[in-house]
């Protein structure tokens, strides 16, 4: 698995500090990709329902911290907010609840000076409230929050660069992601606590809280499914009997002439995949990548396996099994998102609930992922077409 630094979930109000710096210095080396490629201007990005433009991404990353750290908001509910953004017009302008994904294009938004202005005044009276407040609980609650927030659409920044064909950062571009040796890992019948448990950490709604689950014995691959063996699924014919379905994987769409992976090319018998804007040939040992979760079921199909459940997958992360390898890439499970027993929604409301019921579960985390967000509680989760995410998928036998 990926090395871990100090989790953001029990960060100390230092260390908290030192990685919302972090974060910031992150987003804005992103943002300056955008800027120098014409791409910071809303009217030169493409609309794709993947993606935002990337100065509203800017602002609404930065208005979410101001707004639960600074603003001390309760919930996301404006008319539960006393004190008015630091940036006249925030509200308005960067508050996805209140401004649908079409209309991101057509703001009348302020100039980037402007914006990076307002992320450096709001993170220097961040920094300063954790000062002034080290021990407080619920700043503290907030600012992980805040951080794990930038984190997440940081990873966004990240498939955005992919999905416009613009260079990365030398960390995004040039992972090592080779697959180990692929054993297969025996698991006896057991019952375990799947989710998080009530403690001192910082825990998403979603986790809330730990139950007991049984779990048949199983056995899983310790890696992911590789180019080369995904290759094989292709030239057996693997996509021609492919069902397609629509966001929801519930109605059944017309059969698509898609051969092969997104990003993927064949040219003079080679094969070669789009990385941040550069063809490179495809090295057969990598993980497979950007793959939906319906093209991960048809390659379980033809395989005569399956995917595993999010509780097969934690169960194994927290096995202590050494072979089983992850954080690599997201993992397609085959459990969809649902909440569990006894949820509610924190006070990032929108986090969890709109989405149950039509995405699917991911785990693991990705060469995207910034370490201090990693854990094997994480659900991840993703509308099953999507396939511009840096997702892979391991299988289990049958």
């Amino acid at each position: 698995m990926k090395p871990l630094i100090s989790s953001f979930r029990n960060a100390t109000s230092a260390q908290l500090a030192a990685y919302l710096q972090d974060a910031l210095d992150y987003t804005l080396a992103l943002f300056d990709i955008f800027q120098a490629s014409g791409f910071d201007k809303q009217s030169n990005v493409p609309y794709l329902s993947i993606i935002n433009p990337p100065i509203w991404e800017l602002g609404h990353v930065v208005w979410f911290t101001e707004w639960f750290v600074l603003r001390d908001a309760p919930s996301c509910d404006i008319e539960m907010i006393e004190r008015p953004s630091i940036l006249s017009g925030g509200d308005k302008w960067f508050d996805s609840s209140r401004v649908g994904h079409t209309n991101r294009w057509q703001l009348d938004l302020p100039d980037v000076p402007s914006i990076k202005q307002y992320a450096h005044d709001v993170l220097k009276s961040v920094l300063e409230k954790l000062i002034t407040l080290p021990n407080d609980v619920l700043i503290q609650y907030r600012c992980r929050l805040a951080l794990a927030h930038e984190d997440m659409h940081n990873e966004a920044f990240a498939y955005t660069l992919q999905s416009l064909g613009l260079a990365a950062l030398p960390r995004l571009t040039y992972p090592k992601l080779l697959v180990s040796k692929q054993v297969e890992l025996n698991f006896k019948s057991t019952t375990f606590m799947l989710g998080s448990t009530c403690c001192n950490e910082f825990v998403f709604d979603n986790e809330k809280w730990s139950h007991q689950v049984s779990l048949s014995a199983f056995s899983m691959s310790s890696t992911l499914v590789s180019n080369s063996q995904y290759k094989v699924f292709i030239q057996e014919g693997g996509y021609d009997d492919m069902q397609y379905w629509d966001n929801t994987g519930q109605q059944r769409l017309a059969s698509q002439p898609k051969k092969f992976p997104r990003y993927w090319k064949r040219d003079s018998g080679i094969w070669l995949c789009e990385r941040f804007g550069q063809l490179i040939e495809l090295v057969d040992d990598e993980p497979v990548r950007h793959v939906s979760y319906h093209e991960a079921q048809a390659y379980c199909c033809w395989s005569g396996r399956r995917l595993p459940t999010e509780a097969e997958w934690e169960y194994s992360a927290l096995s202590g099994e050494l072979n089983f390898h992850w954080g690599d890439l997201w993992e397609w499970t085959s459990s969809p998102f649902e909440p569990y027993a006894g949820f509610s929604a924190d006070a990032y409301r929108e986090y969890s609930a709109p989405w149950f019921y039509t995405h699917m579960v991911l785990r693991g985390a990705s060469f995207a992922t910034q370490d201090r967000l990693c854990s094997a509680r994480y659900r991840n989760f993703f509308k099953p077409d999507r396939n511009d995410i840096f997702v892979g998928f391991r299988t289990c036998s049958k």
